[in-house]
């Protein structure tokens, strides 16, 4: 069993910066795949980032050269560091954790956090 709890959310204006944290419990954390996700009312809930085993890194298209991910085993903790921040940035944000790659990257992960709100005003 894996439990997480993101934090960091907040309020910020068009162009700041967010971290998100999310730390998870468990004490197989390396071997999890860990990925972000986000939300908005009405919509699906959509891939933003993941980080696999080895550190490689992937990210959505429209967060590219903005949000970057990365994880602290040491730590049981995933980050999202968001710069460059826009109005459509706004949604909950939601962290997972799979084994599986493909599986995580298809939001099929077995284990998500409870969200935290990121808000971006104009």
């Amino acid at each position: 069993q894996v439990q997480l709890v993101e934090s960091g959310g907040g309020l910020v204006q068009a162009g700041g910066s967010l971290r998100l944290s999310c730390a998870a419990s468990g004490r197989t954390f390396s071997k999890y795949c860990l990925g972000w996700f986000r939300q908005t009312p009405g919509k699906e809930r959509e891939f933003v980032a993941a980080i696999d085993w080895n550190g490689i890194t992937y990210e959505t298209d429209s967060v590219k050269g903005r949000f970057t991910i990365s994880r602290d085993n040491a730590k049981n903790t995933v980050y999202l560091q968001m710069n460059s921040l826009k109005p459509e940035d706004t949604a909950v944000y939601y962290c997972a954790a799979d084994p599986n790659f493909q599986r995580l990257r298809n939001a099929w992960a077995d284990y998500w956090g409870q969200g935290t709100q990121v808000i971006v005003s104009s």
